[in-house]
């Protein structure tokens, strides 16, 4: 039987002709698609799509119509559709994802301020020497041998103030490590 005898009695609603196209056409429509997809289950439900499209517009195939040209090229759209589809969702994804940053970008924020305001109360908490000591060296950038100068105390000193200091403040800022 032609592909034309079978297209007549598919317009007529002969239930056999479509399975006999079905069965004809499947394999060949699955692989169309699944060119354009590489993904076989995709390819197939895609397939199944289009043998349904076939059924319901049946009656408005024109005569002379090719039954393979016409599934091969609804599978081929149907296939590049949805990798449209697939692109959009994930524009879309994408976009989501930004509108969520703001929020992380406020805790980060939020959590900075928390540990500036621990770092400034641990630095306060410091003995006077040892907190000078700590300033000099932290924020002028002073050199040991520059702050036992200034403070007209020994280098090892400066340096046990240091340790101190950095112990101290390790002790009161370990939960934000």
């Amino acid at each position: 039987m032609t592909d034309a005898d079978l297209l007549a009695r598919l317009r007529s609603g002969e239930h056999d002709a479509f399975d006999a196209l079905f069965r004809q056409w499947y394999e060949p429509v699955v692989r169309v698609a699944h060119r354009i997809l590489r993904d076989q289950g995709v390819a197939e439900e895609i397939t199944q799509d289009v043998f349904l499209e076939l059924w319901r517009r049946k009656d408005s195939l024109p005569d002379g119509s090719s039954v393979p040209a016409y599934l091969m090229q609804s599978a081929r759209n149907r296939a590049l559709n949805h990798l449209r589809h697939l692109k959009v969702q994930q524009k879309s994804q994408i976009h989501m994802e930004a509108l969520h940053e703001p929020s992380v970008a406020a805790d980060t924020e939020t959590r900075s301020t928390e540990l500036m305001a621990a770092i400034h109360d641990a630095v306060a908490a410091l003995p006077p020497r040892t907190r000078e000591v700590f300033t000099l060296s932290r924020e002028r950038n002073l050199r040991y041998v520059e702050i036992a100068d200034l403070l007209g105390i020994s280098v090892k000193a400066v340096e046990a103030n240091m340790s101190r200091a950095l112990r101290h403040l390790r002790e009161r800022l370990a939960r934000f490590m």
